[in-house]
């Protein structure tokens, strides 16, 4: 009986998470009929409504969102652990699942990524591009990439790239015919290049400090863009300024004459990328290499 009743409470998680019993069936790899079936079961095994279905929707009931709070974690354990008797295996293995920021993936993660694989033919690696601050214990992600004054306090995290900065840029074609800025407010005569943030849906506003002196500043122009490589193309192209961060590219189109930095002394270094993840104690062997990894490179 406790056999079946695990089954089912794994496949109640599914639904819930889903939010549907056909996306549950096809993450299961199962029937939408088994599914429902074994929501039945339990809901008449318990003697309580789980889940409240329409024709368009599947949420928890009152009872169901108190079994799920015990369910989520309860089951997230299971999983850390099954993830840890891979260690008595020869070599690690198994699914290691990353949300990342685009800049993170291209300049942090890939390099660590690139070598755990090459040496680890076992171990499998999801990265996931997402702007937002994902919820990585709800969306079962084993850690989540970020710059460290975005970190969740109830996470650990670990510094896995170097401090950074942001750079204001331009093409010399825009930049020649228009008074270079000298203070941040000075943007406000500038076409920019806006970046809507993913987390709430506002525009950015441009960050500035200087002798203790901090600025935020909310610019205008041509273009919105929820890319910064976007609004990299953008000030390539001519169409105006772009704030994004400093880095190895941004930096060789500086020195070929393809952009102009202004402002350089109002950007300060800030805390660079960091990798965070839930307080564990069971970590798997495959997290636990490209964990290893991404340590000795912020080392190096």
């Amino acid at each position: 009986m406790l056999r079946d009743e695990l089954g089912d409470l794994a496949i109640l998680l599914a639904v819930a998470e889903e939010q549907s019993f056909t996306r549950a069936a096809a993450r299961l790899g199962t029937s939408q009929s088994a599914v429902s079936q074994a929501v039945r079961r339990l809901e008449g095994n318990l003697g309580v409504k789980l889940l409240a279905r329409t024709t368009r929707s599947v949420s928890p009931t009152e009872a169901g969102e108190q079994l799920l709070a015990t369910l989520r974690p309860a089951l997230g354990d299971i999983r850390a652990q099954l993830s840890q008797l891979t260690q008595f295996r020869d070599r690690p293995a198994g699914l290691v699942r990353i949300t990342t920021s685009s800049h993170a993936a291209e300049t942090v993660l890939w390099p660590a990524v690139d070598a755990v694989m090459a040496r680890y033919p076992e171990i499998e690696i999801e990265l996931s591009i997402d702007g937002a601050l994902t919820n990585i214990v709800e969306d079962r992600f084993d850690a989540g990439v970020r710059l460290g004054e975005s970190l969740e306090k109830d996470m650990i995290a670990v510094r896995i790239g170097p401090d950074l900065r942001l750079a204001i840029v331009g093409a010399p074609a825009y930049v020649r015919h228009r008074p270079a800025p000298l203070t941040p407010r000075d943007l406000m005569q500038h076409r920019c290049i806006n970046i809507r943030m993913a987390t709430r849906g506002n525009l950015y506003a441009w960050e500035f400090e200087k002798d203790g002196q901090v600025i935020n500043v909310r610019v205008e122009g041509p273009m919105i863009v929820n890319d910064s490589q976007l609004a990299l193309r953008a000030a390539l192209a001519g169409h105006g300024l772009a704030c994004t961060i400093e880095d190895d590219v941004l930096l060789a189109h500086i020195a070929q004459g393809r952009l102009v930095r202004v402002l350089e002394d109002w950007c300060p270094p800030f805390s660079g990328h960091h990798l965070y993840y839930p307080d564990r104690r069971n970590l798997s062997p495959a997290f636990k290499v490209l964990l290893d990894e991404l340590r000795d490179r912020a080392r190096a």
